[in-house]
């Protein structure tokens, strides 16, 4: 959704790179790039008038005039202001201190308050919470429906004594206050941690919305009121949220559809302008596709900076610890990494969610955001196919795989032979990598994948090593001493290879040439003479 916000302003700060000292003109040409980029991507003008006025003053300040990298220090400024608008810090959920804590979600139709619901619901049991899902919208056709369904996915049970609309019965039945009502005395009988109330929306604010809104709040006395908003609807987001904040009021807010391609201006926008935090967000179909919304870690997305502790708290939540524990003292031990290591792994990293999301969250990776669009998903899926095709000793030992066996495996996995062969190649260099890390000696440098421009020899741009050549060694000079120059001349005619001293494959074992101290000289070859 940030794409293009974040491309214009990399764009931006890529201009101040290298400036050992920024005059106010470049400032005020940073400022006005950056306005332009909020802009287009719909924030509410407000916003971008306070933000770009608290940066603007900030950056003629003192803390980037006297600062030893301004760039960056400006991009500092930036960052922060940024985390301010989307609220500062993350806020959590207040739950009751007695009884069971009532959530209810409002918001206009077709914001994805149902899903949400579930969403959400699916996260607090996750969290160790038992929570009831009340389906208190009776109004649009098939809600309550829909919440049954998305329950059932979540595995949390449904409160709905009402039908509400359908397809047989267009006619609004049930009292949707007398439902909320019922199912938080459900809740206390059946004992439930947490309930979560599913309320009505409309295609556009009206006073029968607000109204009924009012009075399900005055009825179960809610702990949290969470305003749902489509992220993608713009600067609109901000007249929404006003007209919720005055007809209802909510603690906090939770964006839908983060996963789109609109311009994102509501996120940027709804809590500088209510007051209110946004306190999770939706980024995907999925029940898995929720998180806690951190203003900082948002931020750091939006400037590719990356969000590596969302990854890692992907990884805690999906990977296996018994089996990550036994590929450890596999790889301590010395063992080799097989291909069924590397299929369990794989399987793993496919739980962790979208291969392209997790690479977004790497700092840097905006840069490669159409290499990372052109990625294709399906290449996990081919290769986990691939390796459940091989039978169990060939998955141990690769060597076995000759051209009859790799034929059979293609056609098993309804593959090539041509992408098995790639697969035991890319699995060759994990392996080389795996025994490097067992011996203690860290990562090694695979072939191909050297410093320097070109290294990556398969990658667009990277150029091909044309056969091995020796290493450059740097020799120093002659002595300028005529008589010890003569000797070294003699010297390196007649010199014969030395038998290479341990580790010198890697360039350790032999050393360069010494400079003589002639001062010495005499002294020291006297004392061979006997004088």
């Amino acid at each position: 959704m940030f794409a293009n916000l974040s491309d214009r302003l990399t764009e931006t700060f890529r201009n101040l790179r290298g400036k050992g000292r920024l005059t106010e003109a470049d400032i005020d040409g940073t400022i006005r790039e950056i306005r332009r980029a909020l802009l287009d991507a719909d924030v509410a003008v407000p916003v971008v008038r306070t933000f770009t006025s608290n940066i603007r003053e900030r950056a003629l300040g003192a803390e980037v005039s006297g600062a030893l990298n301004p760039g960056q220090q400006v991009v500092k400024i930036v960052n922060e202001e940024l985390v301010a608008i989307l609220g500062g810090e993350a806020r959590t959920l207040r739950f009751a201190k007695t009884g069971p804590t009532v959530i209810m979600l409002a918001g206009l139709q077709g914001a994805g308050k149902t899903t949400l619901a579930g969403k959400l619901a699916h996260h607090l049991k996750q969290q160790g919470h038992t929570p009831l899902l009340v389906a208190a919208d009776l109004q649009r056709p098939n809600a309550v429906t829909q919440l049954r369904v998305v329950g059932e996915r979540a595995g949390v049970p449904v409160f709905a004594p009402e039908p509400g609309v359908t397809r047989e019965d267009e006619r609004p039945r049930g009292n949707p206050v007398k439902v909320a009502k019922k199912g938080l005395k459900e809740a206390e009988q059946r004992q439930h941690s947490v309930v979560i109330v599913d309320t009505a929306g409309r295609l556009g604010i009206d006073q029968e919305l607000m109204s009924q809104a009012a009075d399900i709040r005055k009825a179960v006395e809610p702990d949290e009121v969470l305003f749902v908003i489509d992220a993608m609807i713009g600067q609109d987001a901000v007249t929404t949220a006003t007209a919720f904040q005055q007809g209802v009021d909510f603690t906090g807010v939770v964006l839908t559809k983060l996963d789109g391609d609109a311009r994102g201006g509501a996120a940027l926008s709804v809590a500088e302008v209510t007051g209110r935090p946004i306190m999770f967000a939706s980024t995907g179909e999925k029940l898995e596709d929720f998180e806690v919304f951190h203003p900082d870690r948002m931020a750091s997305r939006i400037l590719d900076m990356g969000d590596i502790l969302t990854l890692i708290e992907q990884a805690e939540r999906t990977f296996d610890q018994a089996e990550a524990e036994r590929m450890a003292q596999k790889v301590s031990q010395g063992e080799d990494f097989t291909l069924a290591d590397f299929l369990s792994q794989m399987q793993q990293l496919k739980n962790m969610g979208s291969m392209k999301k997790m690479l977004t969250m790497l700092p840097g990776m905006g840069q490669l955001r159409d290499q990372i669009e052109n990625f294709d998903e399906r290449e996990l899926t081919r290769t986990e196919a691939i390796i459940q095709s091989m039978t169990p000793a060939e998955r141990d030992n690769p060597k076995l795989l000759n051209g009859s066996r790799r034929s059979r495996i293609a056609a098993g996995s309804g593959t090539t032979v041509a992408q098995i062969n790639s697969l035991v190649k890319r699995f060759e260099d994990a392996q080389k990598m795996m025994r490097a890390m067992a011996r203690g000696g860290g990562m090694p440098q695979l072939p191909g994948m050297g410093g320097g421009p070109g290294a990556f020899g398969g990658m667009p741009g990277g150029k091909k090593s044309k056969g091995k050549q020796a290493p450059q060694r740097k020799v120093k000079g002659k002595s300028g001493n005529p008589a010890l120059r003569a000797q070294q001349e003699a010297a390196a005619r007649n010199r014969t290879p030395a038998a290479p001293a341990p580790g010198s494959a890697f360039g350790l074992g032999a050393q360069p040439p010494q400079e003589v101290d002639t001062s010495k000289l005499g002294a020291d070859l006297g004392k061979y003479l006997g004088r």
